[in-house]
C-alpha cells in the first residue's frame, strides 16, 4: 500500500522538455509583452486616435486568440500538434515583423487579429505539452513554475519593449519580438523537447503479474480520484475568478504607461520590474500552498493584495508609491493565477487537459480584453487615476463571486 504513493511523489518533475518547454512558453509570451504595453503609447503618437481605437489595440489580439484557441481544440484532434505549433508561432512573428511597416491604423489592426491568431494557436499547444508531462500530484507546484513563464514574460515584458523602443525605435522592437518568437522552433528541436504522444497500452501488454497490474491501476485510479475530491467543482468557477483578475491587467497593459505620464512619473518602467521581482519569489510558494490546502489557503489573501497595489497605485505621484504598489499587485497576480489555473486542470479529466488550459488562457484574454475597453471607457470620463479606483472593485467583486461560489458548490454537496 505504501510503495504507490510513494512512486508517485517520487515522479521528477524537472525533466528537459519541462525545462525547454517552459524557456519556449517565456520567449513566446515576451513576444507578446514586449509589444502589448508600448504599442498603445505607439498607436497614439503616430495615428492620433481615440481612447476607443487604442482600447482595440489590445481587445481585438484578445478576442482573435479566443478564437484561435477554440478552433485549435478541434485541429488537435486531426492535425500533428508540431504542425499546429509552429505554425502559430511563425504567423505571429510574421504579424510582429509588419507592425513597423503598416501606415495605417486599420492596417495595424488586421496585424494584430493575424497576431491572435497565431498566438492562440501556439498558446494552446504549448501548455498542453507541459501539463500533460507534470506528475498529477505535483499538478499545483509544476504549473506554478511553468506559470513563471507567462507571469515574468509579463512582467519583465513591458520594460523590455519601453527600452527598445525609447532607446532603438520602434522597428526594432518589432524585430525583436519577431526573432523571441521565430527562435522557440530550432530550441524544441535541437533539445527535443516535445514529448512523445502518449499511447493506450492494453493491460495485457503490461509487464508482471496480474495482481501487479491491478495494484498500478488501483494505485493510478485512486490518485485520480484523490486529486477530485481535493479540487472538487465545476471549471467555470476559477476561469470566471481569472477573467475578473485579467480585467485589472487589462487596464496595465494599455494605460499604465499614459497613467505615468498624467502623474508625472517617468520611470513607469520600474512598476513592472518589481511587479516580476514580487510574481518571482510567491508564485511557486502559491503553488505548493495549493498543493497542500487548496484555493482557500490563497484566493482570499491574494485577491486583498492586489486590490490594494491598485488602490494605492491610483494615488501614486512618488517612485516610492509606485514600487509598492508593484510589489502588492505581484504578490496578490503571482499567486491568483497559478491557483486558478491548476484548479482548472483539477476540475477536468486528463484527457480534456486541452481544454483546460484553453479555457484558462481564453479567461486571461477575456479579462484582459474587457478591461482594456472597459477601463478605457472609465478613463475617457475620469482620468486614469480614477480608473485604477474602479479597477480595484473587480477584486471585489471577485471575492464575492468566490464566496458565493463556494457557497452553492456545499450546498450541492450536502444534497448529493
Amino acid at each position: 500500500m505504501s510503495a504507490e504513493p510513494l512512486t508517485l511523489r517520487k515522479e521528477p518533475l524537472w525533466t528537459r522538455s519541462f525545462i525547454v518547454l517552459t524557456i519556449g512558453a517565456f520567449l513566446m509570451f515576451l513576444c507578446l509583452q514586449m509589444l502589448m504595453s508600448p504599442l498603445p503609447s505607439y498607436v497614439e503618437e503616430r495615428f492620433a486616435p481615440g481612447p476607443f481605437v487604442i482600447s482595440l489595440v489590445t481587445s481585438l489580439f484578445a478576442l482573435a486568440a479566443i478564437a484561435a484557441r477554440f478552433a485549435t481544440a478541434w485541429m488537435l484532434g486531426r492535425i500533428s500538434r508540431n504542425i499546429v505549433l509552429f505554425a502559430g508561432l511563425a504567423v505571429s512573428a510574421l504579424a510582429t515583423l509588419g507592425f513597423s511597416a503598416v501606415s495605417g491604423i486599420g492596417a495595424l489592426l488586421a496585424l494584430r487579429v493575424l497576431f491572435g491568431i497565431g498566438f492562440g494557436m501556439a498558446s494552446t499547444v504549448l501548455p498542453t505539452l507541459v501539463t500533460g508531462i507534470i506528475p498529477p500530484r505535483r499538478m499545483g507546484e509544476g504549473v506554478g513554475y511553468f506559470g513563471l513563464s507567462s507571469s515574468m514574460a509579463m512582467s519583465l515584458g513591458p520594460m523590455i519593449g519601453l527600452s527598445i523602443m525609447d532607446g532603438l525605435g520602434f522597428r526594432a522592437l518589432s524585430l525583436a519580438g519577431a526573432a523571441s518568437s521565430l527562435v522557440i522552433i530550432p530550441l524544441l528541436l535541437v533539445f527535443r523537447a516535445i514529448p512523445p504522444v502518449r499511447v493506450r497500452v492494453p493491460a495485457a501488454a503490461i509487464g508482471g503479474t496480474a495482481a501487479e497490474r491491478a495494484s498500478v491501476g488501483s494505485a493510478a485510479a485512486g490518485a485520480r480520484e484523490e486529486l477530485g475530491r481535493s479540487e472538487a467543482g465545476p471549471a467555470w468557477l476559477p476561469a470566471l475568478l481569472n477573467t475578473l483578475m485579467a480585467v485589472t491587467y487589462g487596464g496595465l497593459l494599455s494605460y499604465l504607461v499614459l497613467f505615468g505620464r498624467e502623474m508625472g512619473l517617468p520611470n513607469i518602467g520600474l512598476f513592472f520590474l518589481l511587479n516580476a521581482v514580487a510574481i518571482l519569489l510567491v508564485r511557486p510558494i502559491a503553488g505548493r500552498l495549493f498543493d497542500r490546502f487548496g484555493h482557500l489557503a490563497v484566493l482570499p489573501a491574494a485577491s486583498l493584495l492586489l486590490m490594494g497595489g491598485l488602490l494605492l497605485l491610483s494615488w501614486s505621484d512618488t517612485t516610492g508609491l509606485l514600487l509598492l504598489s508593484a510589489l502588492l499587485y505581484g504578490l496578490g497576480f503571482g499567486s491568483i493565477q497559478p491557483t486558478a489555473q491548476a484548479w482548472m486542470l483539477r476540475s477536468m479529466p486528463a484527457a480534456r487537459q486541452a481544454s483546460a488550459n484553453s479555457l484558462f488562457y481564453n479567461s486571461t484574454d477575456l479579462g484582459v480584453a474587457a478591461g482594456s475597453m472597459l477601463l478605457g471607457a472609465v478613463a475617457a470620463a475620469t482620468g486614469y487615476a480614477v480608473m485604477y479606483r474602479w479597477a480595484a472593485l473587480s477584486m471585489a467583486l471577485l471575492l464575492a463571486v468566490y464566496g458565493a461560489g463556494l457557497a452553492l458548490g456545499r450546498r450541492r454537496a450536502r444534497r448529493a
